[in-house]
C-alpha cells in the first residue's frame, strides 16, 4: 500500500481537481445542447462519466506498472496506432463528423486514434533516443529515423484532416530531440527545410487560410471566419473577475461553437471569471513544474525522456487550447486535457498521467 501511494501527490492532486472541474463543466456547457439535439440534457454528461470511470482505471493500472515495462510497448504500440490511423481513412470503418474522418466507430462507441498516436510517439521517441544516446549527434541515426516515423504519423493525421494533432506531434519531436542532445544546427536546418511544407499545408485548405486571416483581425469578419474567437473573447470579457456564476454562461447558449469541447476554457472564464481561469492555469502549471522536476531527478535515460515527453504533451495541449480560445493562436480543434468532453482524450490523458505517476514512484 505504501508503495502504491509513493507517487507525486501534487501531480495526482492537480489531475483530480482538473477531472472534477471537467465533469462539472461538461454538464454546464452541454446540457442545453444535448437537450436540443438528443432530448436528454445529461447525454454528454453521462458519456463523460463513463469515460472518466475508464480513465481512472487506466490511471491506476498505468501508475502500478513498473516504469521499465513501458519500454517493451514502444514498437507494438506504434504499429497498433498506425494501423488504427489507417483504418480511420477507410469508408465504413472510419466515422466522419464535421467534415473530418477521425474516429473508429464500433458497437455504438467511437474512438479517436489520434489521441493514442500522441502517447505512442512519446513512448517511441523515449525508447529510441535512449537507445541511440551515444550516436544521437549524427544526423542519419540520431535525427532522420525519428523524423521519418513522426512525419509518417503526422502525414496520416493530415489526411483526416487533423492539423492540430499533426502540429502537436511535430512539436513533441523537436522538444524531445532537443532534450536528447541532438545538435542544434540539425534541428534548425530541418525546421527551415520543413517551413515551405508547413506554409503549403496551412494555405492549401481554404478554411485554414480563413482561420489564419481571422486570427490577425477576428473583428473584421465577426460573423464569419472570426466568429469563434469573437464569441470566445466576449465570454472572457463578460466573466470579469468573479464570473457570472456556475451554469450562468450566455455564450454557451448556441453562440459559442463546441462549448463543451474546443472552447470549454472560454465558458470557464465566463462562469468562474478570471479567478477560475487562473485556477485551471495554475493546476496545469503544477503538472508541468512537477513533471519537469521529476525529469531532472531521474537517472535512467528512457524514464527521463518519457517523463519529459509526457509533461510536454500534456502542457502543450493545455497551453495551445488556452491560447486559441483567448485569440493568441489561430483556431485549432484541440481539447483541454482532463476538462473538455471527449472519451478518447479523457481515457488517454488519464493513462498518460498514470504513467507519469509511475515514473514518480520513489522519486518524490
Amino acid at each position: 500500500m505504501r508503495d502504491a501511494l509513493a507517487v507525486d501527490k501534487w501531480i495526482l492532486l492537480a489531475v483530480i481537481c482538473l477531472v472534477a472541474m471537467g465533469v462539472v463543466m461538461v454538464l454546464s456547457t452541454s446540457y442545453l445542447y444535448s437537450q436540443e439535439r438528443y432530448a436528454d440534457g445529461t447525454y454528454f454528461f453521462r458519456k463523460q462519466l463513463f469515460a472518466m470511470g475508464g480513465g481512472v482505471i487506466a490511471l491506476i493500472v498505468c501508475s502500478l506498472i513498473p516504469s521499465h515495462q513501458y519500454r517493451r510497448f514502444a514498437y507494438p504500440l506504434l504499429a497498433l496506432t498506425l494501423l488504427a490511423l489507417i483504418l480511420v481513412l477507410i469508408p465504413g470503418i472510419g466515422a466522419s463528423r464535421g467534415g473530418a474522418r477521425r474516429w473508429i466507430a464500433v458497437a455504438g462507441f467511437a474512438f479517436q486514434p489520434s489521441e493514442l498516436a500522441k502517447l505512442a510517439i512519446v513512448v517511441y521517441l523515449a525508447h529510441s533516443i535512449a537507445k541511440k544516446e551515444s550516436v544521437i549527434g549524427t544526423f542519419t541515426i540520431g535525427v532522420l529515423p525519428h523524423m521519418i516515423v513522426t512525419g509518417l504519423f503526422a502525414g496520416v493525421l493530415l489526411l483526416e484532416p487533423d492539423f492540430g494533432s499533426a502540429l502537436i506531434l511535430t512539436m513533441l519531436l523537436y522538444s524531445m530531440l532537443f532534450i536528447g542532445g541532438v545538435r542544434l544546427h540539425h534541428l534548425l536546418s530541418t525546421a527551415l527545410l520543413a517551413l515551405p511544407l508547413l506554409i503549403y499545408v496551412m494555405t492549401k485548405a481554404e478554411y485554414r487560410m480563413r482561420r489564419l486571416l481571422s486570427f490577425m483581425d477576428p473583428w473584421s469578419d465577426a460573423s464569419g471566419s472570426g466568429f469563434h474567437v469573437v464569441q470566445s473573447l466576449i465570454a472572457f470579457g463578460s466573466g470579469q473577475l468573479w464570473g457570472r456564476g456556475l451554469g450562468e454562461s450566455r455564450q454557451k447558449l448556441f453562440y459559442l461553437p463546441e462549448a463543451h469541447t474546443d472552447f470549454v476554457y472560454s465558458v470557464i472564464g465566463e462562469e468562474l471569471g478570471l479567478l477560475g481561469a487562473l485556477a485551471v492555469l495554475t493546476l496545469f502549471g503544477v503538472i508541468i513544474a512537477r513533471g519537469l522536476r521529476l525529469t531532472s531527478r531521474i537517472e535512467e535515460p528512457f524514464d527521463q525522456y518519457l517523463a519529459f515527453g509526457l509533461t510536454v504533451l500534456l502542457g502543450l495541449q493545455a497551453l495551445i487550447h488556452m491560447g486559441v480560445v483567448m485569440g493568441l493562436m489561430p483556431t485549432k480543434g484541440l481539447v483541454l486535457p482532463f476538462i473538455s468532453y471527449g472519451g478518447s482524450a479523457m481515457l488517454i490523458n488519464l493513462a498518460e498521467a498514470g504513467i507519469l505517476l509511475s515514473l514518480s514512484r520513489r522519486r518524490v
